[in-house]
Order: C-alpha cells, then sequence, then structure tokens
C-alpha cells in the first residue's frame, strides 16, 4: 500500500472553536475516502489545511513523507488538486480557457499550452458531458455546469492526490452517480481521493473508507462500511438511518 497523503495530530480550529482534534490519517493510492459530517464540522477547514492552503492549530501535513510546508505550491498543484466548495470568476472566459488554466502546474515560465494539452482538454469536457459547452462564457453556467468545468479542469491537472468539497452539490442524480462513476475511474488509476459529501448513500455505495466528523473535535476514520451504520449516522447527524433493501442493493436512508 503506497500512502500518497498523510496527517499527523492535526488539529483544525476557527476562533476558540475546536472543530478537529488530533486527527491521524493514512490515504493510500487508489481509494475513496467519503467525509461526512454535520454543516459547520469542519469539513471544508479540513480540506483547506490538507491542501496547505490554511495553517492548522497544530500538527503537521506529509504528501508522499514530505511535509507540505516544505513545498512550493507548484509542487503541492503537481501532486495535488483541491475542488473549492464555491468558485469565483474573476475574469470571462470560455469553458475550454478554463479548463486549460489548469496545465499551468506543470509548465515552465512564459509556456504555453501544447497541442496535446489542447487535445487532452477536449477529452475532459467530453468526460464530463461539457464538449457542446466549451465556447460558453463560464458565468453564464449552471451551478452544475460550473462545477463539472472544475472538475474537467482537475482532470488536465491530473494530481495523484484529489481532495473534492461536496463535489456532487448542484449535480442533478444522473450527473451525481456520473461524478462518482469517474471517481471510481480515478481509483483505478490510483489516485487518492477524499471527497466531502452529504449523503451517505452515495459514500457508502462508493467509499472505501470513511472520516466522520463528530462536532465537537472528535472523529472516526475506518473502513466505509463499518463506519456508515445506522447507529453512527444517528450519532453523527442525529437523524435515524435504517437499511432499505432494492432489487440489486440495500441503501442507507433517513427514517
Amino acid at each position: 500500500m503506497t500512502v500518497t497523503l498523510q496527517c499527523r495530530n492535526l488539529s483544525v480550529t476557527a476562533g476558540q472553536r475546536q472543530l478537529v482534534e488530533d486527527l491521524n490519517l493514512d490515504l493510500p493510492a487508489g481509494s475513496i475516502t467519503a467525509l461526512l459530517g454535520l454543516n459547520g464540522s469542519g469539513k471544508t477547514l479540513t480540506l483547506h489545511t490538507l491542501a496547505g492552503i490554511r495553517k492548522p492549530a497544530s500538527g503537521e501535513v506529509l504528501i508522499r513523507n514530505t511535509l507540505i510546508e516544505e513545498l512550493d505550491r507548484r509542487q503541492v498543484a503537481q501532486q495535488l488538486g483541491l475542488l473549492l466548495q464555491i468558485h469565483e470568476d474573476a475574469f470571462p472566459m470560455t469553458v475550454k480557457e478554463m479548463v486549460l488554466m489548469s496545465c499551468y502546474a506543470r509548465l515552465g515560465m512564459w509556456q504555453w499550452e501544447s497541442a496535446d494539452d489542447v487535445a487532452s482538454a477536449e477529452l475532459a469536457l467530453a468526460e464530463f458531458d461539457l464538449n457542446d459547452l466549451g465556447d460558453r462564457i463560464v458565468t453564464s453556467l449552471s451551478g452544475g455546469e460550473r462545477r463539472r468545468v472544475a472538475l474537467a479542469g482537475m482532470r488536465i491537472q491530473n494530481p495523484d492526490i484529489w481532495l473534492l468539497d461536496e463535489p456532487a452539490n448542484h449535480l442533478d442524480p444522473h450527473h451525481q452517480v456520473s461524478l462518482m462513476d469517474k471517481l471510481l475511474t480515478l481509483k483505478n488509476e490510483n489516485k487518492t481521493i477524499l471527497a466531502s459529501m452529504h449523503d451517505p448513500l452515495l459514500a457508502a455505495r462508493y467509499a472505501d473508507h470513511a472520516l466522520l466528523l463528530n462536532n465537537d473535535g472528535s472523529w472516526e476514520f475506518g473502513d466505509a462500511a463499518l463506519l456508515l451504520t445506522p447507529e453512527r449516522l444517528l450519532n453523527l447527524y442525529g437523524l435515524p438511518y435504517e437499511y432499505l433493501s432494492g432489487s440489486k442493493q440495500s441503501a442507507l436512508v433517513p427514517t
């Protein structure tokens, strides 16, 4: 097992509030980890801390056994990608231009995108069902379309570690399932994926591991099948869940 992203005794705070205390993770290549918790439990800030754009209250983050603060941002971007929950587009540009921007992490100074980069961008647009939107201005897109543009950009960036803040947000059910199937593809390409989400059904169906933030600084990390249970979800959300059996599989649903 190759561990690509680690944290040791990582604590995340917001003001005087302790969101996550002494978090220890070893996230291996070729895995999907679902991050779950109530709104305000620290999911977004934990992802930002693991990505190195926010300093921890204490502890350390390592990428392939190197402390993240010892890497410059270009080196981090070549290994780790972060999907933000909210995107603010400062400049009007087309969808294709936006996706091509993700090449810059591996381009040299004054180096322009190659024909291969453009071809890769077109493949990424098609992969995320955006091939008819390449010439649209990004600010004209719906929230779900903008989400898929950001994911297509990460596909071009091609990091080994994918940190995704609510990737299914704004997506309709068809594109939610399509997205999760793409995460399985990335897993099979030996990527490390940590994704926050609000749907235990999707998490149970697709994730290998689960990280539960309990809203009091405590957390649980382990096998998704062992952690995503009605008992633990009741403790996590204060809402009862039960298994609903279908013709093909069972699902966790609130009751």
